[in-house]
């Protein structure tokens, strides 16, 4: 095991621990390596979470486990790494770690985030955000130019209404959106902002696009506004994101976005990219824009569908079959091959979207949720509902492991 690195960051010592550990096998980059890379991005990587309270979202056994989402600061921190206390709709609170500096960030990485989660609000105004996110989710089959293409439209649905849009990849699947705003309106008024935008983004692309709040009922790229929600949390730009080919969160500019490809922003290539040409969100801090606009708009649009408040309250319009509930994403796709192989017939007749895979936050991870939408199939062929294959209870017996500040 390799000894500790200590690194001198912002006029700070910065103790990296198992510096030498591989985090990315197909790069070969080290723990290390992840650290010098956010810390050369840092003008950029800044930018996204400076003053922002942050979900530690820690990889203590690696990229292939689970990560362990901790929203409460370490107990054992350095008496320089700032906190902000949230307070949540149950009760609760927490302290997190809010980050200021380059040291902080090195310090944050070497705790086993890979990927950097910072909440939309800073921590001098924890009720009012200062910036909406456009999170474009498409759904399986959906080509990558069908993305890119709502992109632009949301884009242009955001110009019309006095905002500036920030455009990147996300790393995964899907694409970002971001707007600076005044700080002016609480989570509820942001969040119906960014409904509106999906709904008129859907008004304007309705075979492209879809602003539907049930995932079974979703064609095409779902523009999910959603993440403005209070607790919720979305990759920050220049994240690299915990996938074999450590793919980055790399924010480009808008005459990039046609022709843009995911997997080409890896880890190596935007430390070039940032290095040769520095940040395309440069000017983002000076484009705080307004929600007038939008709220308006909301007006004249009328009641959207409402989101659900909490489970079994809703019957689905679909034909929907549970297949699984699981502690990781292996063991819930494992119990949909079990399933398929027991209905070859049925697994004829469904489209990519008919199957939903669903990453469900817990108390402190993620767990997986497996449905089939039975749409394609003939009513009278349809199997019933089954026991489940994995049954996993996410509540039970969780406690808050990591907590106490030691690098992973």
């Amino acid at each position: 095991m390799s000894k500790p690195a200590v690194i001198e960051v912002a006029g700070r010592e910065v103790t990296i621990t198992h510096p030498d550990r591989v985090v990315f096998a197909a790069g070969g980059h080290t723990k290390l390596d992840l650290v010098n890379y956010y810390l050369a991005v840092a003008e950029g990587a800044l930018r996204g979470v400076r003053g922002r309270p942050m979900v530690l979202k820690r990889f203590v056994k690696g990229i292939d486990e689970e990560a362990i989402w901790q929203k409460r600061a370490p107990t054992k921190r350095p008496d320089w790494i700032e906190v902000a206390e949230l307070k949540y709709a149950s009760g609760r609170s927490a302290e997190e770690v809010v980050v200021r500096d380059a040291a902080a960030l090195a310090w944050v990485v070497n705790l086993g985030c890979v990927d950097l989660n910072p909440h939309p609000v800073l921590a001098e105004d924890l009720d009012r955000p200062d910036e909406l996110r456009i999170d474009l989710d498409p759904v399986p089959g959906v080509e990558w130019r069908q993305i890119v293409e709502v992109a632009t439209v949301a884009k242009e649905v955001l110009s019309d209404h006095g905002l500036t849009g920030w455009p990147k990849t996300s790393g995964s699947r899907g694409f970002h959106i971001f707007a600076r705003i005044e700080p002016r309106w609480l989570y509820k008024d942001v969040r119906l902002a960014a409904e509106t935008v999906a709904r008129e983004v859907e008004n304007r692309a309705p075979d492209l696009a879809t602003s539907k709040w049930w995932k079974e009922e979703r064609q095409g790229v779902f523009v999910d506004f959603n993440q403005n929600a209070k607790d919720r949390t979305v990759a920050s730009a220049y994240s690299v994101r915990p996938v074999p080919d450590a793919r980055v969160s790399t924010p480009l500019a808008w005459d990039e976005v046609a022709d843009c490809r995911p997997d080409h922003f890896t880890l190596p290539v935007v430390l070039e990219r940032f290095q040769a040409g520095g940040d395309p969100w440069q000017g983002m801090d000076t484009s705080h824009g307004t929600l007038d606009g939008l709220l308006d708009l909301a007006k004249r649009l009328g009641p959207a569908e409402k989101p659900p408040k909490g489970a079994g309250r809703r019957q689905s319009t679909m034909p929907l079959v549970e297949i699984a509930r699981a502690k990781t994403k292996d063991e819930a796709l494992a119990g949909l091959e079990r399933w398929k192989a027991r209905h070859p017939s049925t697994v004829e007749k469904l489209e990519p979207a008919d199957v939903l895979v669903d990453g469900m936050r817990g108390r402190s991870s993620i767990w997986y949720r497996i449905r089939v939408n039975l749409q394609h199939v003939p009513e009278g062929e349809r199997p019933e509902q089954e026991p489940l294959e994995v049954d996993y209870n996410p509540w039970e017996g969780m406690r808050f492991p990591g907590a106490d500040g030691s690098g992973d």
